[in-house]
């Protein structure tokens, strides 16, 4: 896949894009985990989450945030690197002016943002929110939701114990108009360490059922 440079608020960033050969194919954008902690586009989940998207047919972007790789800038607690996701999702539909729908998906510190890029945007019709750090950060801001989505958690999760995002998955089950897939995958621990192929079998799954690309059948989903 080729690597691309665009711009964003604090300067370049660095991302690496796939370009679907379905014509006006809708688009994805993957969001890496906290950089501080060594988050980065080539984050194995985050990997596995681009992966997922481009093989049912969506153009698909990862980027690293300010500072992060070749990106320019600092880090900057999230304000900056929503307004780098913002600055990605634009420089994708730029390029893809007639794709139909958006979806965001996330890891960790990732799926913080992707949850406020949404809110930020209507064009995005759904959401993969993995292990989102419901212990660390503030997600009140989702009142309301604007759109269902997929929410994925490790019962074993060290860093983001299930129970503070099943809190957060009940709250926002309580809005009208929306439905929350809640997946625990058993066993799993943050990184999801020898599950990831866990995961993209039910992000397939929840995407079959919601119509995200292009249908793939169980026994067609490969290993990233």
């Amino acid at each position: 896949m080729p690597e691309i440079i665009f711009n964003g608020p604090a300067g370049r960033l660095e991302g690496r894009y796939s370009h679907s050969k379905t014509p006006n194919a809708p688009l994805a954008i993957i969001l890496h985990p906290h950089p501080e902690h060594g988050g980065t586009m080539n984050n194995k989940v985050t990997y596995y989450l681009f992966q997922t998207f481009v093989q049912r047919g969506f153009s698909t972007l990862r980027f690293n945030f300010r500072g992060v790789g070749r990106s320019q800038g600092i880090h900057d607690k999230g304000e900056g690197e929503l307004s780098d996701a913002a600055a990605a999702l634009d420089w994708m539909q730029d390029l893809n002016p007639n794709a139909p729908y958006t979806w965001v998906g996330g890891f960790s510190f990732g799926a913080w943002i992707g949850m406020q890029l949404l809110m930020r945007r209507p064009e995005v019709r759904g959401f993969v929110s993995v292990a989102p750090p419901a212990n660390m950060y503030d997600f009140s801001f989702l009142a309301p939701c604007p759109t269902s989505g997929l929410i994925l958690q490790g019962s074993h999760d060290e860093i983001v114990p299930e129970p503070h995002v099943g809190r957060l998955v009940e709250k926002l089950r309580t809005q009208k108009g929306i439905a929350i897939d809640y997946r625990v995958v058993e066993d799993a621990n943050h990184f999801f360490h020898d599950h990831c192929n866990d995961l993209c079998a039910r992000v397939h799954d929840h995407l079959n059922r919601a119509g995200g690309g292009r249908n793939v059948p169980a026994g067609l989903i490969k290993a990233a």
